[in-house]
Formats: C-alpha cells, sequence, structure tokens
C-alpha cells in the first residue's frame, strides 16, 4: 500500500491495516481459503460481509439476498448457511436457471433502503494476521472474527434511516 492520505482509508470508512484496505484484505482471504477446505467453509458469510460492506463492488440485485444470508448466518450458524447453499446449488442444477429460491431467506428481513451505511464497528482491514495467515490463531478464532464482521454489517444496515 502506497503512503497517500487516499489510500489509508477504505470507502466502507474503516482505515487501513498492515495489508491495505480492506479490498487488499479480501483478496488476501480469496487467495488463502482456496489452499485450506476449513478455512473456505466462511466463504459465503465473507462474500456476502464484504458485498454489502462495500456495495459499489457488488451487484445491486443481489445485495438483498446477501443481506438475508448474513441474517440466517448470525440466526442459526455457519451449517444452516452451508445447507441453504446447497440447496441453492441443487436448485440451480434442477434448471431454475440464475434465479434464486429466496424460500430459505424469506423470514428475513429485507435490505433497507436508504444505504450504504458510512461506517462498520468491524471490518476487514481490522482482521489480524499472523505469519502471512488469517487462521494462525486457528480456524474457530477465524471463524470468530468473520462473525463478528457480519454482526457489524447486519447491525450497520439496519441503522440506515431511509
Amino acid at each position: 500500500m502506497a503512503d497517500s492520505p487516499l489510500l489509508s482509508q477504505c470507502d466502507c470508512g474503516a482505515v487501513a491495516g498492515p495489508l491495505g484496505v480492506c479490498v487488499d484484505y479480501y483478496h488476501a482471504i480469496l487467495a488463502e481459503e482456496q489452499a485450506d477446505p476449513r478455512m473456505y467453509r466462511w466463504h459465503a458469510p465473507v462474500v456476502c460481509a464484504y458485498l454489502l460492506q462495500h456495495p459499489s463492488r457488488a451487484h445491486e440485485k443481489y445485495l438483498d439476498g446477501q443481506f438475508r444470508q448474513l441474517q440466517l448466518y448470525l440466526d442459526k450458524g455457519l451449517d444452516a448457511l452451508l445447507s441453504v447453499a446447497a440447496h441453492q446449488v441443487a436448485w440451480n442444477k434442477r434448471g431454475a436457471g440464475s434465479s434464486y429460491d429466496m424460500a430459505p431467506l424469506a423470514a428475513y428481513a429485507p435490505l433497507p433502503s436508504g444505504g450504504p451505511p458510512r461506517h462498520f464497528r468491524a471490518t476487514f482491514s481490522g482482521l489480524p494476521v499472523r505469519d502471512g495467515s488469517f487462521v494462525a490463531d486457528g480456524h474457530p478464532a477465524y471463524g470468530h472474527h468473520i462473525e463478528a464482521i457480519a454482526e457489524a454489517t447486519v447491525e450497520s444496515w439496519r441503522a440506515v434511516r431511509t
């Protein structure tokens, strides 16, 4: 990361960490999880939280589903989210095309209008990295960090006023 004041703060409002701004952390996470199946289990909440914290990098039509997926994750846990993801893969294989079955997420609140939030209490640039790894302290610790980011993301979006 260059020593520029413009690059020291992320578009989500977070200050840069040792690896740079959130996008630098996001890319590092995606690269590391490719070689670590246990870490990859958190791929869906990582992607959803990152895109909801940085909606300019997302496809707007998917943000509502991503917001609902984070709520499911926080409500019922990682295994429930992975089950819904597996259901979606099966749904698409049955010929539903690129549509998304929203039935498993219907119980969760839609994405509030009036966003995006300007601040999140936990962000990707705040993730601890040791020896070049996000799981140096173990997978459970990494999972707790991702859960904290998911909680902060949902919390900030819920606080958005229309």
